[in-house]
This record gives C-alpha cells, structure tokens and sequence, in this order.
C-alpha cells in the first residue's frame, strides 16, 4: 500500500498518525499474510473471524484488509456481529418472556442468528449473484432498511466477520455461580440471564465459530481499559452522525450509560481476554494507548 492510500485510509476512518505507524509495523504485513493464503475464484472462500473487546479497532482492521484485498482485485465480504442485532422491539420481546437485561443488545442471545447463518451461507456460493448484508444503527438502537445495506458480489475469496465474541467458547457451568459485577449482582440474583447467554453461545454459535479457517485477535491490555475505548466509540459515532447532518444524537450514550452498559459484556469480555490469546491464530497484544505492542501467532 503506498503512502498516498495510507493517508487517505487515515483520513476516511478519522484515525491518529499513530495507527498509520502501527498499519506498517504490523497490520499490513498480516494483510500481505492473507493474500498469499487466497487465490480468485475458489470453490470456498476463506473464512476468518476478528475478535476483540469494544473499541480496539475490529471494523477498522476489516476495513483494511478488505482494501489490501480489492486493490489486489479479490472480492471480499465484511460482516460485523454488531449488524444482526435483533430489534429493538424483538428485544423487548425477550425481555418481557425471558430476562428484563436482554432489552439491551449486545449479548449472544440478542442477534438474529437466522438471519446471519443465512447470509454466511449465501456468501460461501460461488455461484454468480449478489448478497445483501445488514446493517445496524447503533444510534437510533434499529435495523437500517434494507435500501440501506450493503451488496456483496459473489463469487467471493474472503468473507471477514467481526465481533467481541468471535470465536469464543461458552464458559463452564460453575463459572456462571458467582456474579462478576454489580449489574449481575442485583439484577441477575438467579443467574438465568447469564446462563441464557452462555446457552446462546453454545447452540447458536459454536457451530458457526467451527467454520472459521482462522481467528485473528486483538487483546485489549484489560477490561478496564475498555470502558475508556467504549467512549471513545461513542464521541467517534456523535461526529459521524454530526458531519452527517443529523441532529438525533438520543442514542449516543453519556459515560454513565457506558459504565453500565459494558458490565453486559464484562463477563464474556473478561473469559475472551483469558482463553482465547492460546487459541486465536494471531493475537495483536495492544497496550493502553491503543498501540500495538507485539504480536504471537500460531
């Protein structure tokens, strides 16, 4: 990638000179690793998976390897987790017949797993045709229409799914026991919201996570260090949604709507930070400014 594209990839993606530097050290030779691995036209795309905890830069990495890629004239298809929400009406729904917490996206538990094993299914035929992927608007906290989706071209090379629980094995039984926070302290007293979750994560997504031919992860330093990435995340999207000229910025939480909403995660978060660094293929160790520090691999 030469200079020029490193700069404008910066720029459209609002991201420090720092990243740019880590782009070089680290990230784009990991892309040049990838495209040795794919060739055009296969009868089954690659498949690989982008963990990490919230704000360490999964759709930004994707967004880079699906440029390496198309600049190398590959098609290639990005998916995030976070664009299979259900809605928020359907989470309603769960919280009135199953849990109050599961009102709050972002648990396995609260995505349409039908529809994103249905999408991944569609994407891995080489047959000619296009493939509709979701999107979601974090902001008004909703499915965007489908007129506002993105179109993946088939046959594809390399299909990239991104998410914080990308790979991640369900916790053992005992491990659900103890309340890891306040929140499942005082409105999970039964344990039934975790052990949902934890079920959700064993029958809807370990058979998916199974197809992975590789799982990249960036390793946040700790979980304490995500709640300042998360706003971080937060004043990113408040821009965004401003340079767009829309003023509703309802959605955009304060940091006291942060603090409370990242305990939903601090139990999978916390098991992902312990297990997956020996199983992961790659592990991007990040330290607490956002850089990489080192990487391990297989």
């Amino acid at each position: 990638m030469t200079p020029q594209l490193i700069q404008e990839f910066l720029r459209s993606e609002d991201l420090p000179a720092t990243y740019g530097e880590d782009m070089i050290t680290w990230f784009l030779p990991a892309a040049q690793e990838l495209l040795l691995r794919l060739t055009p036209n296969p009868n089954k795309p690659l498949f690989i998976g982008i963990n990490g905890a919230q704000g360490t830069g999964k759709s930004t990495l994707a967004k880079l390897f699906e440029l390496c890629c198309t600049k190398a004239g590959l098609q290639v298809a990005v998916l995030s987790i976070d664009d299979f929400y259900f809605s928020k009406a359907a989470r309603a729904q769960l919280a009135e017949t199953v849990h109050p917490l599961l009102a709050t996206r972002g648990v396995p538990g609260t995505h349409d797993v039908h529809q994103l094993k249905s999408c991944l299914s569609r994407l891995m035929d080489s047959q000619a045709g296009t493939v509709k992927i979701p999107r979601f608007d974090k902001a008004a906290d909703n499915p965007l229409p489908e007129d506002h989706w993105a179109t993946a071209t088939l046959p594809v090379e390399l299909i990239i799914l991104e998410g914080w629980f990308i790979g991640l094995e369900p916790e053992p039984c005992e491990h659900l026991l103890s309340p890891v926070n306040h929140l499942e302290a005082i409105e999970d007293g039964d344990g039934s919201w975790r052990n949902f979750v934890n079920n959700s994560l064993r029958y809807d997504f370990a058979d998916l996570f199974g197809h992975l031919d590789s799982l990249l992860m960036l390793q946040a330093p700790s979980f304490e260090q995500v709640f300042a990435w998360r706003s971080l995340q937060e004043e990113k999207l408040k821009r965004h949604r401003a340079a767009r000229g829309d003023a509703d910025t309802s959605g955009v939480m304060s940091p006291e709507e942060i603090g409370r909403f990242i305990q939903h995660f601090e139990r999978l978060t916390r098991h992902a930070l312990n297990t997956l660094p020996g199983k992961a293929d790659w592990v991007f160790h990040l330290d607490s400014q956002h850089r990489v520090a080192s990487k391990t691999c297989k």
